[in-house]
Order: structure tokens, then C-alpha cells, then sequence
């Protein structure tokens, strides 16, 4: 379907009427984050989830534990249908406001990204916040990439073609990490996928005042998040890769933003700060689309969406 969207006054832009009505459903039916205990929270939108499907169905999926920085560490590992002997590895960061969802809530989208890509995927349970404040999941996810370098050949993948990727919170994970990886001499990353990225917490750029209420995903919640995730401040490359003082050097990146999102400018002005710094970056705005849309896969513009940004992602580890 076409969801573009003409502004009719410059700041409230028509919508596609099948975006309307699933803007209008989720409104009413997500909690108000800024107003519930987080453990609440994570019950309540739990029990919003229709049950899984374990669709696509994979070749064998894994569900393990192995010594994280702060204790045991979950991973679901995901080896898609291919006769291919070594496959791609993306080390992948659930969305959530740093604060809730889990390995179930993107079973779904992982397994769509494993067998879209052809790669092992394996996702991290990383610990939450309020409870573990950052740097605590950066720390898990960065963890969680030299366990899939050390381990990847155990699962079909190959550590020389490496993906950190995530979506929300997750894409902010997937990012800092790319950068520890860089400056701490980790293992070789291939490509960063950062799905409509939290870059930052500026909430003064021009997508947060347009869209900063009335899209889902509010100004309000993300100031929530930060505050659950960051009491101590953001002044650390860990939090903010824009701290960090290049962007030089790191992998390339498929960089996915959507128009109706708060964040959607600072992942625009990341995207375009990596491509500055010399980083080969594909870059997408989705108009029409709000936060969160690739983890609906009942909307009939993800699929589109999803088959275009897993192509992006092929062409980076073989640009020829």
C-alpha cells in the first residue's frame, strides 16, 4: 500500500486510514509507562500479547544461559531454513524503552530477520531498567557479541560476518556497541542495523515537537525512559553514541527511521553523521509509519518494509 502522507497544515499530516486506525487502537489500549511501577508495567503489556506462533518456523531455535556481566544471561538463538553450511550472525537488541519487552515479545520479528537475511540470529535477554541502570545493558549486549564471536561456527553462523542490531532502546544498544567494539579492539562487526534507533535524549528537535504526542510513541514516555534508564545522566558513550567524539572507523550501517516517531530526527542526523564521518551508511525514512511498525506483522506495509530493509542489509555484506 502507498503510506505516504501530505501534511495538510504542516505539522498534522493525513494518514493512511489502515495507520489511523492502528494508531487510534494502540493509544487506547498502551498503558500510560510514566504512571505504573515497572514490574507492573511489564505484566500489563504482557498480557496485551496475542499468544506466539513460532512463525516463520526455523531449521532449530536454542534457548540458553550463559555468565553475563551482572549474573545469567538469556539468549534465544535462531537458525533459519538454508543450505548454506556458514551464515551471517546478528547479534540482536529487543526494543522496549530499555525498561520492558523481552526475547518473546520479538520472537516473531527475529525469526522474520533470520529467515529474511539467511542469518542466525541470536537475541539478548539483557537485564532492565530501573533495576539495573546503565551501563547494564550495554554491558549484556556487548557481552553477548564476544559470545557469538566465540561461539558462532557452534550454530551454523560465521564470525566474520557479525551484525549488532535492535529496534527502539534496542537500536541505541546496537549502536554504543558498535562503538565499544571499535574502541575496545572487539571483534570485527560487518554491518549495524538500527531500527528506528533512541540515538539520544534531545527532545527538542523537530520530530519530537511535531510528533511528540497523538503517534503512539510519546515525548512524555521517552522522557520516562531515559529517567528509568539513565538516573545518573547521558553524558557517557555507552548511553549516547553521539558522545562519542568520530564516528570514523565503525561498520557500515543500515540506519531505519519512521516519520510519525519522536526520535525519527536523531536517527535522520545519525545517519547522516556516520555517512560524514566516512562510515558506509543506507538510510530510510518511512513516511507515514510511526515507531514500532516492523514488530506489527499484521499491517500490510511490514512485510514491504521488512523485505526492502533485509535486502539493504544483504547489500552491505555484498556490495558487489
Amino acid at each position: 500500500m502507498d503510506i505516504r502522507v501530505v501534511a495538510d497544515d504542516g505539522t498534522r499530516p493525513v494518514l493512511h486510514p489502515e495507520i489511523a486506525s492502528m494508531l487510534a487502537k494502540l493509544d487506547a489500549g498502551f498503558p500510560d509507562v510514566t504512571a505504573v511501577p515497572a514490574a507492573e508495567l511489564r505484566a500489563l503489556i504482557r498480557g496485551r500479547r496475542a499468544p506466539l506462533q513460532w512463525l516463520p518456523a526455523m531449521r532449530d531455535v536454542h534457548n540458553l544461559t550463559i555468565e553475563g556481566p551482572g549474573g545469567e544471561l538469556a539468549l534465544r538463538i535462531f537458525r533459519p531454513h538454508s543450505d548454506a553450511h556458514s551464515l551471517p550472525v546478528v547479534v540482536f537488541a529487543h526494543g522496549g524503552g530499555f525498561v520492558f519487552c523481552d526475547l518473546d515479545s520479538h520472537d516473531e520479528l527475529c525469526r522474520s530477520m533470520a529467515d529474511g537475511l539467511g542469518a542466525v540470529v541470536m537475541a539478548v535477554d539483557y537485564r532492565l531498567a530501573p533495576e539495573h541502570p546503565a551501563p547494564a545493558a550495554h554491558d549484556d549486549v556487548y557481552h553477548a557479541l564476544l559470545w557469538a564471536a566465540a561461539h558462532a561456527a557452534d550454530y551454523g553462523g560465521d564470525p566474520a560476518r557479525i551484525i549488532v542490531a535492535g529496534d527502539s532502546a534496542g537500536g541505541n544498544l546496537a549502536a554504543t556497541v558498535a562503538i565499544a567494539a571499535r574502541d575496545l579492539a572487539g571483534p570485527a562487526i560487518a554491518a549495524q542495523l538500527l531500527l528506528y534507533p533512541v540515538i539520544d535524549d534531545d527532545f527538542e528537535t523537530d520530530s519530537y515537537r511535531r510528533f511528540g504526542n497523538g503517534y503512539y510513541n510519546t515525548a512524555k514516555a521517552m522522557r520516562w525512559y531515559w529517567q528509568q534508564y539513565a538516573p545518573a545522566g547521558t553524558g557517557d558513550v555507552r548511553l549516547v553514541p553521539t558522545r562519542a567524539a568520530t564516528l570514523a572507523g565503525l561498520p557500515p550501517a543500515v540506519v531505519i527511521t519512521a516519520q510519525l516517531d519522536p526520535p525519527c530526527a536523531a536517527g535522520d542526523a545519525y545517519a547522516q553523521r556516520l555517512a560524514a564521518d566516512g562510515v558506509p551508511v543506507r538510510h530510510r525514512r518511512y513516511d507515514g509509519l510511526f515507531h514500532g511498525f516492523l514488530t506489527i506483522a499484521g499491517l500490510s506495509c511490514t512485510g514491504t518494509a521488512r523485505t526492502q530493509i533485509w535486502e539493504m542489509v544483504r547489500s552491505v555484506l555484498s556490495p558487489d
